[in-house]
């Protein structure tokens, strides 16, 4: 009998020690998108490690966790985070299904969802630059194609 009260004792507190994490993760986190845990994010910096073995065409899933650079100031559709102090990563959101809160730059997110990269040819530059008023000098300049860092966020997680 006594043996039975113990098992019964450690499952409970290991219960309520699980139930207690969940609050807390919940009370200091936001969620936005399909629900995610904190658990196994890599940093922004083993992204970038990732996303320099990478090419175009690509697709990496993960989590990692970084801060909020820049975010839609419209909508909060999108949202640049660093991964170093000299690059970012774009993130968009799956299926245009969720949207972060406008006054969330700098703060910290953990982001789950597909890490892969977009490369932008310098046609397409030359013409985004047409459209923004850029003069023939600037356009003529661009003779690189740009390869950028994209993410597509299924589920984040704000700190409060």
């Amino acid at each position: 009998m006594i043996t039975i009260v113990i098992f019964t004792s450690c499952k409970e507190v290991k219960k309520a020690e699980k139930e207690v994490e969940q609050t807390k993760q919940e009370i200091v986190y936001d969620s936005f998108g399909e629900k995610i845990s904190l658990d196994k994010a890599i940093s922004s910096e083993e992204l970038l490690t990732k996303f320099k073995g990478m090419k175009a065409g690509d697709t990496l899933n993960v989590k990692f966790a970084s801060s909020i650079k820049e975010v839609c100031s419209k909508k909060g559709c999108w949202m640049k985070l660093p991964l170093n102090k000299d690059t970012e990563t774009m993130v968009r959101f799956k299926d245009y299904g969720f949207f972060m809160p406008l006054d969330s730059k700098g703060r910290e997110v953990v982001l789950n969802g597909k890490a892969f990269i977009k490369e932008t040819s310098v046609k397409e530059l030359q013409h985004y630059a047409e459209d923004a008023g850029k003069s023939k000098d600037e356009i003529v300049k661009i003779t690189e194609p740009k390869v950028e860092y994209t993410f597509e966020a299924d589920g984040v997680l704000l700190k409060k």
